[in-house]
């Protein structure tokens, strides 16, 4: 049987998180994407990438629109391996932690806690003020894990598709999906021993 994953594309920075999440998961076959674009997400798009929408929605085994409350996906008896919500903007951390479903985006992830599935937040805001704070430790009591898009450097990243890969990679180890986005700690790189 497949996995299914939804993936949530809100309107924060840093769209392209989601867009090479949604790449990598179509080059899988034992993976089904269900994918919800808000409508933050449809703006930022063509603003920072140069993809249109609909080639995003393209990406995904099947795509909802926001307004689309009554979407497979907005039932808890559909079901799903979880979530990612990559990026996660405030906006849309604010309607998961507070189960203030609104959209199909945050309707869906509420259903993910509910139901006791994974769900990763990507956030991304900085700075952080106190109120995104205390969101974020009331999603992560709920049973969301958050994982801000940090870039790390011990995979000696040589592109931003390299740096992009490996929160990415975070993710889909999370969701228990083999993959080889970037190299692990401890793992020998070409040139270079573990001890350097």
């Amino acid at each position: 049987m497949k996995k299914r994953i939804i993936i949530g594309l809100s309107g924060a920075s840093a769209v392209i998180y989601g867009i090479r999440t949604l790449e990598h998961l179509r080059a899988l076959p034992e993976i089904e994407t269900h994918l919800i674009l808000s409508q933050g997400a449809r703006v930022t798009i063509p603003i920072e990438t140069r993809y249109t929408c609909q080639e995003v929605e393209q990406l995904a085994d099947v795509a909802y629109r926001e307004d689309n409350m009554a979407a497979a996906v907005s039932s808890g008896s559909f079901r799903t391996d979880g979530m990612m919500v990559i990026p996660c903007s405030m906006k849309s951390l604010s309607g998961i932690a507070n189960s203030y479903a609104d959209n199909l985006l945050v309707r869906a992830a509420d259903v993910c806690l509910k139901e006791k599935r994974k769900l990763i937040l990507a956030v991304r805001e900085t700075p952080l003020h106190k109120g995104h704070l205390e969101l974020m430790l009331k999603a992560a009591d709920l049973g969301a894990l958050i994982l801000p898009p940090t870039p790390a450097f011990y995979h000696h990243p040589e592109s931003i598709e390299d740096i992009l890969d490996q929160t990415i990679g975070k993710a889909l180890d999370y969701f228990e999906i083999e993959h080889s986005l970037f190299k692990r700690w401890g793992e020998k790189s070409e040139g270079r021993s573990s001890s350097d």
